[in-house]
């Protein structure tokens, strides 16, 4: 695994020995394992679940496959002689701090690129490792671990990029390496994305708003929608933290703070092996199974 960041411990509590001793005890409840493609993916579709269950005295462990070296970045920002590889690896240690990681680790893999562009074809490029190889070196870390539940992103990797759609393939094998039953895709609510869009009169007033149809999933095929208000602070902070991606984040962080919370105040999943209801859509849940 290279590198590899410990930013925080298991849960500690304080109890008494049979000699009325107080004697510091580990315990960690359950272990979530986040899996995602780039530096700042993290705080889009898990930021709040890692921070929920961070706090709910859960171990955390943030790993990311690739360097983002692809990554635009705002002119001047890279000091002279830095490396955008370097300074991302800076910004996500920071952001996961403000989630509340307790481990972190870089694959890292070379950023295969927007989907479409020339570095798609790179033989060291993410998207075109060996399966098996990557899910391997994952699985290790799930067992390592004990990891009760694993996130990747659904088949489409939200929005197609290659990188993404190689989390999910990489992510449901390396769980079924390690024997992780619960492995839930992080993804978009479609439909709650045009209801945001309706609702906004700046994009309501576009002759052509943005097209969403390829994003994410379908609200009906959504198993786990957890609301993540509580953990808003943190996830704004974990944004800011990725300044050299101010193109990505930069319009949320100028937002009113309920618009922020609109946006980005649920976190939304498919259990992969999800049950459905006798309606035939998918049966709800309000959190992981941690």
């Amino acid at each position: 695994m290279t590198p590899s960041c410990r930013l925080g411990g298991p849960h500690r509590v304080n109890r008494n020995d049979e000699s009325g001793q107080a004697v510091d005890i580990t315990v960690t409840k359950s272990v979530l394992v986040c899996f995602h493609a780039h530096p700042d993916d993290e705080v889009f579709t898990t930021g709040g679940v890692m921070r929920l269950a961070a706090d709910a005295g859960h171990r955390v462990v943030l790993v990311t496959a690739t360097d983002g070296a692809l990554g635009e970045v705002p002119e001047g920002l890279l000091a002279d002689g830095e490396q955008l590889v370097d300074r991302r690896r800076r910004e996500l240690e920071t952001s996961a701090g403000a989630l509340g990681v307790h481990r972190l680790e870089m694959l890292g893999y070379a950023d295969s690129g927007m989907a479409g562009t020339p570095d798609n074809t790179r033989d060291d490029a993410f998207c075109n490792v060996d399966v098996e190889v990557a899910a391997s070196r994952l699985a290790a870390l799930l067992v390592e671990e004990g990891a009760d539940v694993l996130t990747v992103y659904d088949p489409h990797g939200n929005y197609g990029h290659p990188d993404h759609i190689q989390v999910h393939v990489v992510g449901v094998r390396a769980a079924e390496l390690a024997g992780v039953t619960h492995v839930y895709e992080a993804t978009v609510n479609r439909d709650h994305m045009v209801r945001l869009m309706a609702s906004n009169p700046q994009w309501a007033a576009e002759a052509a708003p943005p097209d969403v149809s390829e994003f994410g999933l379908p609200e009906s095929e959504i198993t786990t929608v957890v609301d993540v208000r509580a953990a808003m602070a943190a996830k704004r902070s974990a944004m800011a933290a990725h300044e050299s991606q101010v193109g990505d984040f930069g319009p949320f962080l100028a937002m009113p703070a309920e618009q922020v919370e609109a946006a980005f105040g649920q976190e939304s999943f498919r259990r992969r092996g999800g049950a459905t209801d006798q309606r035939g859509t998918a049966a709800l849940e309000s959190a992981l199974p941690l």
